[in-house]
């Protein structure tokens, strides 16, 4: 193939595999060196010039975020609430959004301009945090499914999507005698794989990655993810830290903080907490951008 090339598309290829070899190289080394990072003794890492591979080499680390009693139930809760709020989510917001592709819903026009509106302007925190805590929700597992049941952005993609098939579809269907509720189970959601494997992974990783609720309307233990548990161990070490540079008489205190620094440990909880997620995109990765495509352009 490349034999029947001529110069310069050959020299174009190589000059395009090139780029694309160094964009690749440098999305991919920042999450490398955070790897080597938590794998290098503190006090080390501090020096600077930590590059490729761990100059001293060390567990510790890890050590002290996996050996917190909680974290094995912060993984619990964060995994229950990444699958039952993603769950419940695509499949409301999924439910809305084919609700207003029908041209005979009455004030359709409001309620997509009400939805809308949510989309720019938001009540606050506090007047938030008044109305999670009059419906009970503070230190209940409902708080991290319940507020994220409908997403507008995610709506409007379904909404798009739903639109762009065929209505021979539907009015067959009809014609068969099937209901209204099942087109949208044996036809709509079949149809709408791509799209709904992409809005899914997003959604899972937002609660994923979120440690910001359960700060504020959390305050029991064993409700708290791994995401806000890990912060507080960060947290804590940091206070260790600046406590031993203070307390000059605390020799052990010194030695620890000398192995184990705010910086390493931070990069060790980065891997921690990313890991479980990354392996979930090489199983959606392929309706990615199909996915995303197909739900924002057709209409």
């Amino acid at each position: 193939m490349l034999k029947r090339l001529s110069f310069s598309d050959r020299l174009m290829l190589v000059i395009i595999y090139s780029l694309l070899s160094l964009l690749a190289f440098s999305a991919f080394y920042p999450f490398w060196n955070a790897i080597v990072v938590s794998f290098n003794v503190g006090v080390d890492t501090a020096k600077g010039g930590i590059t490729f591979w761990p100059r001293e080499f060390t567990l510790q680390n890890y050590e002290i975020i996996l050996g917190d009693s909680r974290l094995l139930n912060g993984f619990a809760v964060s995994i229950s609430r990444a699958v039952i709020g993603t769950v419940a989510s695509i499949f409301m917001t999924a439910l809305l959004a084919y609700g207003m592709t029908r041209t005979y819903l009455i004030g359709r026009g409001f309620y997509m301009v009400f939805f809308v509106f949510t989309m720019y302007f938001g009540g606050g925190l506090i007047p938030t945090y008044l109305l999670i805590r009059s419906l009970g929700l503070m230190d209940s597992f409902l708080v991290f499914i319940i507020p994220s049941l409908i997403s507008v952005w995610n709506m409007i993609i379904f909404r798009t999507f739903f639109k762009g098939l065929p209505n021979g579809l539907e009015e067959s269907a009809h014609i068969d005698g099937c209901s209204t509720w099942g087109i949208f189970f044996r036809i709509i959601l079949p149809l709408s794989g791509p799209v709904i494997a992409t809005l899914a992974l997003l959604t899972a990783v937002a609660h994923w990655n979120d440690w910001f609720l359960p700060s504020i309307y959390i305050t029991n233990g064993n409700l708290m993810p791994i995401q806000t548990i890990l912060r507080e161990t960060l947290n804590a070490n940091i206070v260790s830290e600046q406590t031993a540079l203070l307390d000059t008489s605390s020799i052990a205190l010194m030695e620890k903080t000398k192995q184990i620094t705010s910086k390493s440990l931070q990069m060790a909880i980065m891997i921690v907490v990313t890991m479980p997620i990354i392996m979930v995109y090489p199983f959606l990765q392929k309706y990615f951008v199909k996915g995303v495509l197909v739900g924002s352009l057709k209409e």
